[in-house]
């Protein structure tokens, strides 16, 4: 997949309204952007992963393993205010494991967030065969790599075994 450009990346932020809904849509486009996550990885994302405090993620990856991605400046704040805010009216005083749920209180599904990318995304112009979860991987990495990020730290946010497998963003990012 392509990488959207850094503007496309921040009209795509911008998009959801703040409302429960639209502050539960932004902190997940927000980690997906700022962490590099796989959509599998998002929708997992447990409440307990989360320490807001130090700016860290406990993401389980790929069989399993597990590592600590930072969560940046602008992600740990939608995340806090969904957190605080939208997360508690969508759970209606119930609970959840699940850091982001739906208004059915469940879990959120990886298809359900495809529908909230190709949603946000059309409301800004990104055509829908341009836009996709890992399309905001790919764009996270290709921006880190593109602003000089070291390839091995890439390696480990984004949770690669193989270096080879990170170096295809290199690619990418000189094409770009």
């Amino acid at each position: 997949p392509k990488a959207l450009s850094e503007g496309d990346i921040e009209a795509l932020l911008r998009a959801p309204p703040d409302t429960p809904l639209g502050l539960h849509d932004r902190a997940m486009l927000e980690l997906m952007y700022a962490c590099g996550l796989r959509v599998s990885e998002l929708v997992g994302i447990g409440a307990a992963q989360v320490n807001l405090r130090q700016g860290v993620l406990r993401v389980v990856g790929k069989g399993g393993k597990e590592r600590l991605v930072p969560l940046g400046a602008e992600a740990a704040h939608w995340l806090s205010r969904y957190v605080g805010e939208a997360r508690p009216v969508l759970l209606k005083g119930g609970h959840s494991q699940a850091l982001f749920v739906t208004a059915r209180r469940s879990a959120l599904t990886r298809q359900m967030f495809w529908i909230i990318v190709r949603r946000h995304g059309a409301a800004v112009g990104i055509a829908a065969g341009r836009i996709s979860p890992h399309v905001l991987r790919h764009s996270f990495a290709t921006h880190l790599l593109n602003h000089g990020a070291d390839l091995r730290a890439l390696q480990l946010m984004l949770g690669h075994s193989s270096l080879s497998t990170t170096q295809i963003y290199t690619l990418v990012a000189r094409e770009g």
